[in-house]
């Protein structure tokens, strides 16, 4: 029988569970979980390195001037073409340099701290599939921020940074559609009763022709998890099967809450717009400091102009060093709409125990550790630390009496026929 609005009894959602109410404690992690963090802060140390280190290197080498001389040869010295080539030479570059680090952390560690399934196979697969995908859209896009600088040298920056928007709104509507599905088998929710009860937290929060998808992420990997995706039509819930089958069915509607949060409270606008503050702040930074290091280095460089394509690698440099400075602030804003989403899910689901034990399971399953240092937490840390979680979920009270609920209201015109 199909769902309908009002099949299943609301009252059964909103009230809280006072069966189970114990506080969870937060498990101290294994010396697995400590030595997994360790090696994934130290690989990010080298990736972050890399990220400056082979621009530099293929800027002060006059390597790109080279492969810009190269581009225009083969595309008959007519500018889009040259463009087209150009990126598509640097993207292979840069994939084939980054391939060893990518495949011994994507790879090589996952299997050797057992929470992959992936086989070498399937991801030489992914990493040809993703290696196609850069040569497709880097063309398509590398020419906006060149023809802007070549139509409006003062004021690119300003104009890069806008493009941002709907360039960001046009990819959250294809990736769940196009993208996606070319490196993971998408379906329906099987379990069916589960489903239903989904469907009715859904209609609570106001949320209509909610869909949710089961990805079969058991092939690649042991670790869990679930994730908000889409923007207007191509709006999902995602759950991983690994999710489904290590989690209660109490904890899954926890995580779908809080993933239903992030709609509700609309925060792919606000990362829509937050990037694009960031990044048209970070193109402004780039632009002044550009120009002087093309003035000193011309010769070195092989370019005396930013509009010429050769200067890529300067751009990202540049970028990247920018964009390392402004991490934090970037993250803090991630965790800060991520408690929020858990504050979404507990006041919806009313089950706190269920949330601080959903923390518990993703920490034993990823291999987290509950309290990080602060240099993790600032420069990785796009969640809240899962002991902050957990606590948060013990001490909340969605329905304590006299308690200013911040989502109420929300909720109860939801519910209301």
């Amino acid at each position: 029988m199909p769902y309908q609005p009002g099949a299943v009894r609301l009252d059964t959602i909103q009230q809280p569970d006072t069966s189970a109410t114990a506080e969870v404690p937060v498990p101290e992690p294994s010396a697995l979980a400590r030595q997994y963090q360790r090696s994934g802060d130290l690989l990010w140390v080298a990736d972050t390195a890399l990220g400056f280190l082979i621009p530099a290197l293929l800027l002060w080498s006059g390597l790109s001037a080279r492969m810009r001389d190269w581009a225009a040869r083969a595309a008959g010295a007519r500018w889009f073409r040259s463009i087209a080539v150009y990126s598509v030479l640097f993207t292979v570059l840069m994939t084939l340099l980054n391939l060893p680090l990518s495949w011994y952390q994507g790879f090589v560690r996952e299997h050797a701290y057992g929470l992959s399934n992936q086989t070498l196979g399937r991801w030489l697969g992914d990493w040809i599939k993703a290696l196609g995908l850069g040569c497709i859209v880097a063309p398509l896009l590398l020419w906006i921020p060149y023809w802007l600088l070549r139509k409006s040298p003062r004021r690119w920056w300003l104009w890069t940074g806008l493009a941002a928007i709907p360039l960001s709104v046009l990819a959250l509507v294809i990736t769940p559609l196009w993208v996606e599905p070319l490196f993971n088998q998408f379906g329906p929710l099987e379990n069916k009763a589960l489903e239903m009860r989904i469907l009715a937290l859904a209609s609570r929060a106001g949320i209509e022709r909610s869909r949710v998808y089961e990805v079969k992420k058991s092939v690649d990997t042991k670790t869990v998890n679930a994730y908000v995706t889409g923007f207007g039509a191509s709006k999902r819930i995602v759950l991983w099967d690994t999710i489904l089958a290590r989690l209660t069915p109490r904890e899954i509607l926890f995580v779908v809450g809080h993933e239903m949060g992030h709609f509700v409270l609309h925060h792919t606008l606000a990362v829509i717009l937050g990037a694009t503050l960031l990044a048209t702040l970070s193109l402004y930074t780039v632009h002044r400091l550009a120009a002087r290091l093309i003035q000193r280095h011309a010769g070195r460089f092989g370019f005396a102009r930013l509009d010429d394509v050769a200067s890529l690698p300067l751009l990202l440099l540049l970028s990247s060093l920018v964009s390392f400075a402004v991490t934090p602030f970037a993250l803090a804003g991630s965790r800060y709409m991520e408690h929020e989403a858990d504050r979404f899910g507990l006041e919806l689901t009313r089950d706190n125990r269920a949330a601080a034990l959903t923390f518990v399971r993703l920490q034993e399953e990823n291999l987290d550790v509950p309290r990080p240092g602060l240099l993790h937490r600032l420069w990785r840390g796009s969640h809240p630390s899962l002991a902050q979680r957990i606590e948060f979920a013990n001490r909340y009270r969605p329905w304590a009496t006299g308690g200013r609920l911040r989502y109420a209201q929300m909720f109860h015109s939801a519910a209301s026929p």
